[in-house]
Order: C-alpha cells, then structure tokens, then sequence
C-alpha cells in the first residue's frame, strides 16, 4: 500500500504536500484529515465486530426462557457493553470522526480541517477510552446497562469495571466536543471562494447541527459522569437515595445529553442519504433548503425530548404533556426529510447500486423507527410499554435500521473516493439481502414480545415468549453472518478491486474533483467548483480518463 511520494514542500503537510502517505503512517499521529478519517473507520469497524459478537451472546441467551449460556450476572456485564460500545466505540466515531474527517474539507475545497493537530488529539483519545472500556469487561464490568442508573450503578461490587466504564466514557466524550468545535470553525471559516452556505452539500449542514447538539449536550452528560464517579468511588451522595440524593437528576442530566445522542448517531447519515440518492437516481436534491433548516430545526427541538424517557420516573403531568407535544413536533423536520428523499427517488434514473440499495433500505427503516417512537412519544402508550421489548426493538430500528444502514450505504458510495478502488457489486448486494432479512427478522418480533409484555434486560422469561424470540436469535446470527460478505469484500477490494477513476460516480460535490484517493493537499492545485453539487440534469458532461464534470458552456448560476 505504498503510494508515489511527491519532493518535500515548504508549506501546509511538509513532508508530501501532493503526494500520498506510505502505510504505515496510518497507524501514527498523522494530521491529515483523510488519514484521521480511516483510523476513525477501521477502529469504528473494530469495535462494531466486539459489539456485534456481544450482541450475539446475548441472543444466543434469550433463545431459551433458561439462563443457559451465561450466568445472570455475566449476562447484565455483556448487554451493558454490547450497547456502550456499538454508541459510543462504533456509530458516534463512524459517522462524526470518520466520514466527517474524509468529507467535510474535501466538500467545501479545504486542504485539512481548521485545527489538524486537535483533530489528531481527538481520535487518539478514542483509541485508550475504547480498550479501557473492553478491559473493565475483564475486571467485573458495568451491569447497570448503557445508562447507568443509580443507585444500581452506585451500589455494585464491581466499582473497578463501573469506574473504568465512567472514565472511558468522559474520554469519548471530550473527544467528541473537540471535534466537533473542529468541525463548526472549519465549515463557516474555511470554504472555498464562492462557496455560500446555501451552495455547500448537505452533509455539511448535518455536521453543523451535529457539532451544535454535541457541544450543547456532551457537557452535561460529562457532568453526570463526574458526579457518578464521586458517588461510586468516594462515598459521596449526588444521586445516592441513601445518602439524600436523588437518582432523578442523574436521569434528568443523562437523558439531556443521551436522546440529542440519537440525532447525533442519525443526523450525519440524513447528511450522507442526501449526498447517495441524488448521485444513483441522476436528479437534483428536492428541496435543499428544506432539508437544510430541517437539520438544523431538529438539532434545536432535539434539546427539549429528553424527559419522554422518564414518564414512568414521576414526572407530573403537565410536564409529560409538554415533552409530548416536543416530540411529536421533532418529527415534523425527520418527515421533511423523508419526503424530500422520496421525491429525489420519484421519475429518477435509479442506479441500484450497493450504496443505493442501503440507502433506501435505510429509508424504510428509519421511517418505521420514527413510527414506533411517535407511539413512544404518546404517554398511555409509554406507559404500557415502558422497559419492555417494545423499546428495544424501536432503538435498534431507529440506530441499527437508520445509523448502520446508512453507514454501510456511505461505505459504497465513498469506498472509491477514499481507497481508489471498486468494491465487488455482487457481493454487496449479497450483503444488503442478508443484512435486510436478517435485521428484520431479529427486531421486529421484538416489538410484539413488547406489546405481549416481555421485560427487557432479563435472561430468563416465561415461556410463551420463546417462540418469538427464536425467531430473533435466527435473525440475529443472520446478521452476523452478514456481515462477512461485507468485511471480505472490503478487505479484497482495498487491496486488489478494480481501479476506480477520480469520479466514478460522475458525481457533482468536491471531493469528486479530485482524483481518487485524493493527494494530501487533496487537490495538486487550486480547487475549482464546476457545479452547484445537485445540478444533475444541467448538459453536464464528463471526461473519459478521470469522470470529472465539464459544465457546458452557455450554464450560468445565479
């Protein structure tokens, strides 16, 4: 994987300004946002297979109504790190650190992000928070589940694995606030000349509400955190009830950050969706601006959900029904959304790629999660339901459905941008088809379990759910299954797939003016912007050796 090497240059990357980095400096403190961006991937990816074997145990479990597999115990450890590693160790670094980092300067026609060395420091903090987190599995790990609640969380004998859960997650999580002060200098200050908001792409508006929802809520969360530490390992009584705390705040503060949280997993995949569906269905983006101030309009009601997780804590009722009303409103600015991605679909030239396929896979998905939590945003509903399978299906339809699928979507589409290679089309499709059985299969049982009234985050229950949850676990080892097509794949084409030209897509945004993978400095010369990024349809015309976009002649912009 050694790269032609440029001579040295005086400004910018001193080493190889034009050129391409050798291998083995992907595994350095490297500043450039594109070597950032892959570590971000491959580590994101690492911790998705942890999460994944996790979640196979789990399973593996509940296919019985006996604790059979694992020990109660073990098995409260394993789910309550299946769900912190598969947020905070794969979707939260994937979707921000990694496709953020690869895009956004390439998007606006910058050389690097504003503060390369923040950045570098960034994902680096990830990487020793991620295998503190692993560790703390191996010393008595958390078994408070992903939310931690205390007094639970407080009064465990395991206080080494819940403690190193903590301190793992505070440096997620100031990882996360400098990425994204990173992210929000480098969009309004560093676009190109000529590049207005309203001319950038889409997943640039999407990291801009995403870094907003992190930098207000990280804070609060990290808040919690501290306070919980003290609580936990010197005897302090912030949230303990034994001691006149109350456990409530500490729900209060981690739900302020924790349901942001799902818009900061989903909001850069609306970005990344409203990049793929345009480029495979050859039409302009319906409504760009509507699909802007809507990412921007559910980063600001998204700050005003939180407590629709708590109308089983003791919230009065006037407050449930203003937090009711706010989460129904939320998602008027998702429906925009969708409808916008429908009407792009409607009369285009659908190229049913693997990118494309997961893309509107993602669409059907994330549309039904959206449903079912609308049922969830409705208090007698919530409150039937409350802890149950219900919950648990709607989370992994709204994260797994939505997040993953459109990760594996940006996954296609940018394979060739980053690595100049084609992955293999056969095999992806392989990999949606069984990931689209496979996840169906394994979650929506789950949201009849629920309704039946099946507890979550128990390893044994009565028998007459067993039928339904052997229907889960299939679906669940399916999409293990799934999932090696896809690494297979991955692996091969990076190393041996077909060359990829420069636009392979023959799409219009930036990073498809440069060749591919793009040299350090991302362009040998000055960027130039040929298009507004979804004038597809416009005469637009494209060059043989590399598919870059020639505008004709007689195309004005406005």
């Amino acid at each position: 994987m050694t790269m032609p090497v440029a001579l040295p240059h005086p400004e910018g990357h001193a080493e190889h300004p034009t050129g391409y980095w050798p291998w083995w400096r992907y595994f350095t403190f490297n500043i450039d946002h594109k070597v950032i961006g892959l570590q971000y991937l491959v580590t994101a990816f690492f911790f998705y297979l942890v999460g994944g074997a996790m979640a196979s145990l789990v399973r593996a479990e509940l296919a019985t109504p006996d604790s059979d597999i694992l020990e109660p115990v073990v098995y409260n450890q394993t789910f309550t790190m299946h769900g912190t590693v598969m947020i905070f160790l794969f979707i939260v670094p994937a979707v921000t650190g990694g496709f953020g980092n690869y895009l956004v300067p390439l998007m606006i026609g910058a050389r690097d992000m504003a503060f390369p060395r923040l950045n570098a420091l960034a994902f680096w903090m990830t990487v020793p928070a991620g295998f503190m987190l692993i560790a703390s599995y191996f010393f008595g790990s958390s078994e408070s589940g992903w939310t931690a609640y205390p007094p639970l969380s407080i009064l465990t004998e395991y206080k080494l694995g819940q403690g190193l859960w903590i301190f793992s997650l505070l440096l997620i999580g100031t990882s996360s606030i400098l990425a994204a002060v990173n992210f929000m200098v480098t969009i309004l200050a560093m676009r190109m000349p000529g590049m207005t908001l309203f001319k950038m792409p889409l997943f640039c508006w999407s990291m801009i509400a995403t870094s907003i929802l992190v930098l207000f809520s990280t804070p609060v969360l990290a808040s919690a955190l501290v306070l919980l530490a003290f609580d936990l390992l010197a005897g302090t009584s912030f949230f303990n009830p034994a001691g006149g705390g109350n456990p409530v705040v500490y729900q209060h503060l981690f739900w302020f950050y924790s349901h942001p949280a799902v818009y900061v997993m989903v909001l850069p995949i609306f970005g990344a969706i409203s990049e793929i569906l345009p480029v495979h269905a050859r039409k302009p983006i319906f409504g760009y601006k509507a699909i802007a101030y809507s990412s921007i309009f559910i980063c600001i009601l998204g700050l005003f959900v939180w407590a629709h997780h708590m109308f089983t804590s003791g919230t009065p009722d006037w407050l449930r029904i203003f937090f009711t009303v706010a989460t129904l409103l939320v998602a008027v600015p998702t429906g925009i959304k969708v409808f916008s991605w429908v009407a792009t679909l409607w009369g285009g030239k659908i190229r049913f790629t693997s990118a494309m396929l997961f893309a509107m896979g993602f669409i059907s998905m994330f549309l039904f999660g959206g449903l079912t939590g609308v049922t969830l945003g409705s208090v007698p509903f919530d409150l039937h339901v409350h802890d149950t399978y219900y919950v648990v299906g709607h989370f992994h339809y709204v994260l797994f459905g939505g997040s993953v699928f459109g990760i594996f979507a940006a996954v296609y589409h940018w394979f060739p941008k980053m690595t100049g290679r084609l992955m293999n089309e056969t095999w992806g499709k392989v990999h949606f088809a069984l990931t689209f059985l496979g996840f169906n299969l394994c979650f929506f049982p789950m949201h009849i379990l629920g309704l039946q009234g099946m507890p979550r985050r128990v390893a044994q229950y009565d028998p007459q759910f067993a039928p339904l949850n052997v229907v889960a676990t299939a679906g669940a080892f399916l999409l293990a299954v799934s999932t090696l097509p896809f690494l297979v794949n991955a692996i091969r084409s990076w190393f041996w797939g077909e060359k990829a030209i420069g636009n392979p897509w023959h799409a219009l945004t930036m990073e498809w003016t440069t060749v591919s993978p793009p040299p350090i400095e991302n362009w040998p010369g000055e960027p130039v912007m040929v298009a507004e990024p979804y004038d597809y349809g416009h005469g637009y015309t494209y060059d043989a050796q590399e598919g870059f976009a020639i505008a004709p002649a007689n195309l004005v912009h406005p």
